[in-house]
């Protein structure tokens, strides 16, 4: 099978054509800029990028354009529509209500749509995508994977807040989770590689980049994770804050003369590594650079960063009652060596060792813990939308 998966937010689109077969991508690309000029990045396997200008109004005609890519003469991968079977779209925000991945009818956008209070700037976007390939492609099954439900199944001890109960009964205030498709993929991943036992396994995988998040996943379910009920709790990120002392939410918009809003826009765009570093950047590679030539600011950021990193890991390896492996993935897990080195100085106690040799690894799987370490630590790349490939798949065998 044939299956474009696409990945919507307000205002890009990233997409990556994928043979199950075989389980390479065809072709990749992104939309910039929908709403603005729109620009279309496309890469075809073994080929060059192809940059093309366009107006790209809206998402409908984003997807348009990446069909006409996907199946052009010169630089195109598929002779026509017809040869793409599926569409698997990522959904960011499933509630309690979507617990597993599905195939798209009217009844699911309904229900995705009841949940987009709690991802008001993901959902919508995710659901303009969905629309706009059912109205091209009409026919062809759409299949929706959400981040949250790798995590649906923690366990209330680990997904309740300490509110009046009555919040979560009526407002479904609680822990979700996110980035649940790179979790699953990276852990199953680990299971497979280092032949661990699917039944009787505790790993920990470290999604981090410009949103990073840590679980805890016991035979191959998760327990725990670091992100709540948005994106903005947990780890210190690229702009946003993680966890903090919610008085300091009404301390900023006293002290300051801010609306709840403007706070809040400060929390998530802001702040992080990016807030700490005084502005310098979010973008780890600026703030290796502006460390090396002396910036405290950055510096600072980046061990305020490791640190809370291995706190989470801490606390999980305690969750978990022990832990056979550690898996550091996304932009700044699979390409940053002294993040990986800083988090894991701090588990030497636990006779954690890695080989600094091996950990001067960028983007590729390698076990980078000495053989004489007490817990594997590896490197391995996520592969988000392979795993959305999976399960579009899987369910579109089944119906």
């Amino acid at each position: 099978m044939k299956v474009l998966v696409i990945n919507c937010g307000s205002s890009s689109l990233k997409y990556q054509l994928i043979d199950s077969d075989t389980e390479k991508a065809l072709a990749v690309g992104v939309c910039e800029r929908i709403g603005i000029d729109g620009r279309l990045n496309h890469t075809p396997a073994g080929g060059d990028k192809i940059v093309i200008d366009k107006e790209m109004p809206d998402h409908e005609v984003a997807i348009r354009m990446v069909l006409d890519a996907l199946a052009d003469d010169s630089y195109g991968v598929i002779k026509d529509l017809s040869e793409i079977d599926a569409v698997g779209h990522r959904l960011v925000h499933g509630g309690e209500k979507f617990t597993e991945s599905v195939i798209i009818d009217d009844e699911v956008i309904r229900g995705v749509e009841e949940c987009s209070p709690l991802a008001p700037l993901h959902n919508p976007a995710n659901l303009i995508g969905v629309r706009a390939c059912q109205a091209i492609m009409p026919g062809v099954p759409n299949v929706g994977v959400f981040d949250t439900a790798f995590h649906q199944t923690m366990e209330p001890v680990a997904y309740m807040y300490g509110l009046p109960y009555s919040y979560y009964e009526d407002f479904k205030v609680r822990r979700y989770g996110f980035h649940g498709t790179s979790h699953s993929y990276v852990s199953g991943r680990a299971i497979d590689l280092l032949s661990l036992n699917p039944g009787n396994s505790k790993v920990i995988v470290c999604h981090l980049g410009n949103g990073s998040s840590i679980s805890a996943v016991k035979n191959g379910k998760v327990v725990d994770t670091s992100m709540g009920m948005t994106p903005m709790e947990g780890l210190v990120m690229g702009t946003r804050c993680g966890d903090i002392d919610p008085t300091i939410v009404e301390y900023l918009a006293h002290t300051l003369d801010k609306s709840l809003e403007e706070v809040m826009q400060i929390l998530n765009k802001e702040s992080g590594v990016f807030g700490i570093s005084g502005g310098v950047s979010s973008d780890f590679r600026d703030l290796d650079a502006a460390a090396r030539q002396g910036n405290k600011k950055a510096e600072l950021a980046i061990d305020v960063f490791s640190y809370r990193a291995a706190k989470v890991i801490g606390s999980y390896i305690a969750a978990m009652n022990g832990v056979d492996a550690i898996i550091f993935t996304a932009g700044v897990g699979e390409n940053n060596i002294e993040v990986r080195q800083k988090i894991m100085d701090y588990f030497g106690y636990m006779g954690i060792s890695l080989d600094k040799q091996a950990n001067q690894v960028r983007g590729e799987e390698k076990v980078i813990s000495t053989l004489d370490s007490a817990v594997t630590v590896m490197v391995i790349p996520t592969n988000e939308e392979l795993a959305i490939a999976r399960e579009t798949v899987a369910l579109v065998k089944q119906d």
